[in-house]
């Protein structure tokens, strides 16, 4: 049965008080209410699901995704103010397996006993292992609780598919400068809460700058405020002017939205990759910028640039690869911030340079017939012949070295007989490809003529004896145009 809670004491009364005037600002000014709530117009505005579950108490399994400072343990808390089901708050950091069965056991006593549901909220969801989140999955699925999920990490990734199908995920977006406005104004006009007893003046300048800086987040920009407000003494009349110098020294540096080992990782390593292939040096360095900034390993992007030289440049400009390797020497020589510099140049030249994937295609072209058609011997004529047995057994035979001939080519064939004919690489009329693209054209229209036949040495003939006819032409050679693949 549920587990019996003393009621509140005067010392809790006295430590609950103690904790709202000591709070952060942020946590001070959390809203209350629905009618409160800044932003996330788009889940919980009028006639929404969210808002109308909320409001007729018809709660749901769902997971609230967003960046720091959306607004995900606000609406986590109003939900519990609002509802009549019993609220179970744990943080995934501290909780563990034994924590999440002494909560489903007291829900299973609690619905029993009282018919009363339990909501389960769980901060940072995504720190929960797959053991952890499994233990809860079976309870979620009958009804015995109903989970809402906080993360800052793309539930696809850090979330059990199993969990993600039995909830409904909401996403939460980064609050716009008008709504951080909102929120600041709040907060220096509050008496209850906020600032409002401290007679603060903040410069329009210093407000924009708080803004900007706080990068949508909502606490960043209430607690730097807070900061800038305590640490300013006051002047005539009990005036405290806080100026864009005051909020500066207490944000240090923007809220960075960055997470190496998160979503983001992967959005701006795509962003670069395109940037890079569309040949916009802007954009590539901005995005370069934004993930070295946000603590990128920079030895990855420099791995990154080296694919992007084979994949996207390729042979039109066979100096990329160079580049590229040299940009990973460089950062790997100098370290950081120096190394930033190689790999901003690096970036430049890959957008510079023409673009093909024709070696990319190529290749993958060559793994498809590899996986999925026969694979034959190496012919004869292409096979070394180390030992006498090798010899009599054909290796070798036919076979014709370029450099004897005429002009230093031969036009033997080289794949297997079932492949007769691919031709797996196309180059483009850009950059050095279009030399390549020549080449090969000579290289065809060479072929398509016939050989003239090599003069034969004068022949010893008996009297009355007939001269023979040549002999057949026995190595093996391609005639005609090439199949194109």
């Amino acid at each position: 049965m549920p587990s019996k809670s003393r009621g509140p004491t005067l010392f809790d009364a006295q430590r609950q008080q103690t904790l709202q005037q000591q709070a952060p600002l942020a946590a001070r000014m959390r809203p209350r209410t629905l009618d409160e709530f800044v932003g996330q117009t788009h889940i919980i505005g009028e006639g929404k699901l969210l808002r109308r579950a909320i409001a007729n108490d018809q709660l749901f399994s769902l997971i609230l995704w967003g960046p720091p400072g959306s607004g995900k343990t606000t609406l986590a808390q109003i939900i519990a103010s609002s509802t009549n089901a019993h609220f179970e708050p744990l943080s995934a950091v501290s909780a563990g397996v034994n924590d999440l069965r002494r909560v489903v056991q007291e829900a299973k006593d609690r619905l029993g006993m009282f018919q009363q549901r339990t909501v389960v909220f769980i901060d940072e969801i995504h720190r929960f292992n797959k053991s952890q989140q499994d233990a809860i999955l079976p309870y979620v699925e009958d009804g015995t609780i109903i989970l809402i999920g906080a993360t800052t990490e793309n539930p696809s990734f850090e979330v059990n598919a199993a969990l993600l199908s039995r909830a409904r995920i909401f996403t939460l977006e980064a609050l716009t400068d008008e709504e951080i406005g909102i929120l600041i104004d709040r907060a220096l006009s509050d008496r209850e809460r906020g600032l409002g007893d401290l007679k603060i003046m903040l410069a329009s300048d210093a407000r924009k700058y708080l803004i900007n800086m706080s990068n949508g987040d909502a606490r960043t920009a209430l607690n730097a405020l807070e900061a800038a407000a305590r640490s300013k003494p006051p002047a005539i009349g009990e005036t405290r002017l806080i100026t864009v110098d005051d909020i500066r020294d207490a944000l240090q540096s923007r809220a960075v939205r960055y997470d190496k080992r998160g979503e983001l990782h992967y959005d701006a390593i795509s962003a670069l990759h395109k940037s890079i292939r569309d040949s916009d040096p802007d954009g590539a360095l901005y995005w370069l910028g934004r993930m070295l900034d946000g603590g990128e390993d920079p030895l990855y992007i420099a791995r990154r640039l080296v694919r992007i030289a084979v994949e996207d440049v390729g042979l039109a400009d066979p100096q990329a690869l160079p580049q590229a390797i040299a940009a990973q020497q460089a950062v790997h020589f100098l370290g950081q911030p120096e190394g930033e510099l190689a790999l901003a140049q690096a970036v430049v030249y890959l957008c510079l340079a023409p673009k093909s994937n024709a070696l990319y295609r190529a290749y993958n072209a060559v793994q498809r017939d590899v996986a999925e058609t026969r694979n034959e011997p190496v012919p004869l004529h292409l096979r070394n012949a180390p030992t006498e047995l090798m010899k009599r057994l054909g290796y070798g035979r036919g076979y014709e070295y370029a450099h004897d001939l005429p002009e230093g080519r031969s036009d033997q064939e080289h794949l297997p007989p079932n492949l007769v004919g691919r031709i797996y690489y196309e180059p483009t009329n850009r950059g050095f490809e279009a030399v390549a693209r020549e080449r090969l054209a000579w290289r065809e229209e060479r072929r398509s003529q016939p050989e003239p036949p090599a003069p034969a040495p004068p022949e010893e003939l008996a009297p009355g004896e007939e001269p023979q006819a040549p002999p057949a032409e026995t190595s093996p050679r391609r005639r005609g145009k090439r199949t194109t693949f």
